[in-house]
């Protein structure tokens, strides 16, 4: 019992960190001080530690060494790199889903799409728009029944969650989102792997656009 309760401590410290991390809510290359954590948080050091440690494996946090662990910093690079990989995984994902999936999920498609335009076509709060949208991209690939692929995808999909929030703060009103998501929604239906996937990466390739031109706003006012 007491090894389930250090777990599920754990847990709960990871989980709150991470999405502390993708909301920018601890700002990148920020100290995570365990005393100012375990006060924050609620819980005890050990915990603590351990999410630290998790989160430092999935690219979240970094170490230096003896002196404790930190926000990883966002880059243009970084973004480059992630972007690049998530569209590999994510168009992989969406072929074996498509070859696999059966009427069922072709419903469930159509379904966590219906309930993401609800949200776009109104005026969408970032976190239901956000759920949604992660609704949807993952029932594109619910089919996909590679156990690692998934898991590797799912990694770049939340790094890619930290980039996607300054897209939308920076905000394109040029950008239709929306007929990007039935873009990819109709080569999904039609089974047609190449569309999906051509669909899929302009979709995502917009937001690292948007992004670019956040950190370049950033960096000039900070020159002037």
């Amino acid at each position: 019992m007491a090894k389930q309760n250090a777990k599920t401590l754990s847990e709960s410290a990871y989980d709150a960190l991470r999405d502390d991390i993708i909301r920018g809510r601890l700002e990148p290359e920020s100290k995570l001080r365990i005393e100012e954590l375990r006060q924050y948080y609620s819980t005890g050091a050990s915990p603590l530690r351990e999410a630290l440690n998790r989160l430092a494996g999935e690219g979240f946090v970094t170490m230096e060494g003896q002196r404790g662990f930190r926000v990883a910093p966002l880059s243009t690079k970084d973004l480059s790199d992630i972007t690049r990989l998530r569209i590999m995984l994510e168009c992989e994902a969406i072929r074996e889903s498509m070859r696999n999936g059966d009427d069922e999920w072709e419903a469930a498609v159509v379904a966590a799409s219906h309930r993401l335009a609800k949200v776009e076509s109104g005026d969408k709060l970032f976190p239901e728009w956000e759920l949604r949208n992660q609704e949807f991209h993952e029932a594109l690939i619910a089919a996909c029944d590679s156990a690692w692929l998934l898991k590797f995808r799912r990694t770049l999909y939340e790094q890619h969650k930290r980039y996607r929030l300054i897209s939308i703060l920076e905000h394109d009103p040029k950008r239709d989102v929306r007929a990007e998501h039935e873009a990819i929604l109709n080569a999904v239906l039609a089974r047609d792997e190449s569309g999906a996937c051509a669909a899929t990466q302009t979709h995502i390739m917009r937001t690292v656009e948007i992004t670019e031109q956040a950190f370049a706003h950033l960096q000039s006012s900070a020159e002037e």
